[in-house]
């Protein structure tokens, strides 16, 4: 069931080209619980839960068997991998969560890389003033997204599941939604920004931003040393003015001078902000991801 991993926008290509959603909004949501694995053709216009349940809790014990293939089954393994894909995914968070020492904890973490269930991002240093032997944590990800669902919602409630009691899913669900989907949304997000930029003003990197003040969604690089900053923002909510402000003070906090601002917004923007846009500041909307469909920028 579970397949080869591909870079995570091919993924949501293959995602995308197998279930033909209707709607962008449609294909992220699923995507999100769904990506990375095998099945059968989703009608991706259901609502998100009912097809967690008829898909994944109600197959609970065929699909356990899967996991417990790439996993061995390990408890210390499946407490580490839900204290990622319920927190941060920093380290220090993840092992405390886990409730394990960071010797055990990097001993894991090394073991399941090399299993290809997650890989590890490392903070930048760059723009700080901190001494040499300061150290941040790193961050650790899913290499896809279903891996992520299955121990954000599943493997951490497996009794009741198991049982055919599938309240606490739901209610988690319903909890951590919307703040569950932006991790991906902002990942799919690196991507589209990698290849917006692609023939004016190349990519060199994209990544997450953290130190000990700040966290940014969006920090780049382009080929010509110019810096991106940016946030995503997946709700219902137009975004406004503020947001931009926002980036802007999360900058001087952390001495970062960007060159130019994005933000990735499912809803949209405000009037006000949108007459702001410019060659410093690049809005992008759900119908801009379009470009994954095509993209050839997939590492």
């Amino acid at each position: 069931m579970l397949s080869k991993t591909e870079p995570l926008a091919k993924q949501f290509q293959i995602f995308y080209k197998e279930h033909k959603p209707k709607t962008f909004e449609d294909a992220i949501e699923k995507f999100v619980i769904f990506g990375g694995v095998e099945w059968g053709n989703i009608d991706t216009s259901k609502p998100s839960y009912e097809l967690i349940e008829k898909l994944i809790l109600d197959d609970y014990s065929y699909i356990r068997n899967d996991i417990n293939d790439i996993t061995a089954g390990s408890p210390l393994y499946h407490s580490l991998l839900s204290a990622i894909a319920m927190g941060d995914g920093k380290t220090h968070s993840s092992y405390k969560r886990a409730k394990l020492d960071k010797e055990v904890g990097d001993k894991a973490v090394k073991e399941l890389v090399e299993r290809g269930i997650i890989y590890v991002e490392k903070s930048k240093k760059e723009f700080t003033s901190w001494a040499e032997n300061e150290q941040l944590d790193n961050k650790i990800y899913f290499t896809t997204p279903f891996l992520r669902f299955w121990f954000a919602f599943v493997s951490p409630l497996f009794k009741g599941i198991r049982d055919k009691d599938y309240t606490e899913v739901k209610k988690r669900w319903e909890n951590r939604e919307a703040e569950f989907i932006n991790l991906i949304f902002t990942q799919l997000s690196h991507t589209l920004i990698q290849e917006s930029f692609k023939e004016e003003n190349k990519i060199k990197e994209i990544s997450h931003y953290w130190d000990k003040k700040i966290e940014l969604d969006i920090y780049a690089k382009t080929a010509s040393a110019k810096t991106i900053v940016g946030s995503t923002k997946y709700t219902n909510a137009k975004i406004k003015k503020s947001e931009l402000r926002k980036l802007q003070e999360l900058c001087k906090t952390a001495s970062i001078d960007a060159d130019i601002f994005v933000i990735v917004a499912k809803k949209g923007f405000s009037s006000e902000l949108k007459a702001l846009k410019s060659d410093t500041l690049k809005l992008y909307t759900l119908k801009n991801f379009k470009m994954l469909l095509e993209t050839t920028l997939l590492s």
